[in-house]
């Protein structure tokens, strides 16, 4: 007997790096050349020595951090978190309008279970972030692609054209996944008054904030005092402090929505894991210049990435920052073919923009992400080399 499967979950794409990894275990790399993963934008280093070895103290030494904790997140971090956005973004923000998550895509999941239901609609910017195009698909909600330029910004006048009776957000991120473009200010400050004016929350995913090229604070919502109205802010410890296993985010909104996404979290998750916040309190109180370190090598890279594309034939990047490249390629072949080829020929795996946006959309058939974080200036180098080496017909 078959068992019952949820249409919508039916309808929903499989997750694009299982799916390259199915790929990686399919493919007989060619000889001589280890494989250059850039399918995935996570750290693959531990955390630093002395963050492990606050986990491991906690974990040891304090009972506490072995049961359940409170659901919206430790007080301790909530208040830090609080504190250090104030100071970054100006304003006032309370330790009551933060909650913490286990990781930016429960933090995503628990606000849009508040926002939208089955019928309801979203605005993603498209190429967009594929697990919020999941989490939209299985929830039955409509999301609604708003394209982006040429420099891979939405505009928001594109976005007021699309609204209608049952939108219920738009969405933002920067600097963003998958392209590494970062918003400039102004557009983000007019998507929030559009989203104001027309009732709607804007989602503003910055879990990738430490890795912004700009010195100055990247947007001034929080300094409106109006902004619980409107603004729902996310963020991820993962990439900063290496935390990706321990699963860390965070949300900051109105109080009263925390309430809502209270539920959620206690349903889905009861608590945040408790060594998680410890070691994201600790890095925040303690890690500083070591995040400026980090943040300075990818930058660094950023820059090596930008500097190969540029010789590199036939290749354009319309996009690049924190993590990512977003790359057109020039070939008479589908981005997912490209992608599949370049493992099989060149031992690198990249993921195919066809993965980032609608079915036909053409920003996603012609382009590759490339999530450089785990390849340093020599790797760039060789990643640069061999695309350059590339066998393929050209358009």
């Amino acid at each position: 007997m078959t068992l019952p499967l949820n249409p919508a979950m039916a309808a929903t794409e499989a997750p694009p790096v299982m799916e390259a990894r199915r790929w990686l275990a399919e493919t007989t790399l060619p000889a001589g050349l280890p494989l250059i993963n850039v399918s995935q934008a996570a750290p693959v280093d531990p955390p630093p020595a002395a963050l492990r070895q606050a986990i491991a103290a906690a974990a040891l030494d304090d009972p506490a951090a072995h049961l359940y904790g409170p659901v919206l997140g430790l007080p301790a971090l909530r208040a830090e978190v609080a504190a250090r956005w104030q100071g970054a973004y100006g304003g006032a923000i309370a330790p009551a309008q933060v909650a913490i998550t286990q990781g930016c895509n429960q933090a995503f999941c628990a606000v849009m279970a508040t926002l939208a239901g089955a019928g309801d609609a979203v605005l993603l910017p498209v190429p967009w972030y594929f697990n919020h195009k999941m989490w939209c698909d299985m929830a039955g909600v409509d999301a609604v692609p708003l394209p982006c330029g040429p420099d891979m910004v939405p505009d928001p006048a594109a976005a007021a054209a699309l609204i209608g009776p049952r939108t219920r957000a738009i969405v933002l991120v920067t600097p963003n996944n998958p392209t590494g473009a970062e918003y400039p200010a102004d557009v983000v400050a007019a998507f929030f008054r559009l989203a104001r004016d027309r009732g709607l929350a804007l989602i503003l995913d910055e879990t990738y904030r430490d890795f912004d090229s700009r010195a100055a604070p990247p947007h001034g919502l929080f300094a409106d005092p109006t902004w619980p109205g409107t603004l729902i802010h996310l963020y991820s410890f993962s990439k900063a402090y290496r935390l990706t296993g321990h699963r860390v985010g965070a949300i900051i909104a109105d109080a009263d929505r925390l309430a809502q996404v209270e539920k959620f979290l206690d349903t889905v998750a009861i608590c945040p894991g408790q060594l998680g916040q410890v070691a994201a309190l600790w890095g925040m109180r303690n890690l500083a210049q070591w995040v400026a370190g980090e943040r300075a090598e990818i930058l660094d890279r950023r820059a090596a990435v930008i500097a190969g594309f540029a010789g590199l034939p036939g290749w354009r990047l319309t996009g690049c920052g924190a993590y990512f490249a977003w790359a057109e390629h020039p070939f008479a072949l589908p981005s997912e073919a490209v992608a599949k080829a370049t493992l099989a020929q060149q031992g690198i795996l990249m993921l195919p923009g066809t993965m980032f946006a609608p079915p036909g959309d053409p920003v996603g058939a012609g382009a590759v992400r490339i999530a450089f974080a785990n390849v340093d200036r020599s790797g760039i180098g060789q990643l640069v080399a061999r695309l350059a080496a590339l066998d393929l017909p050209r358009a």
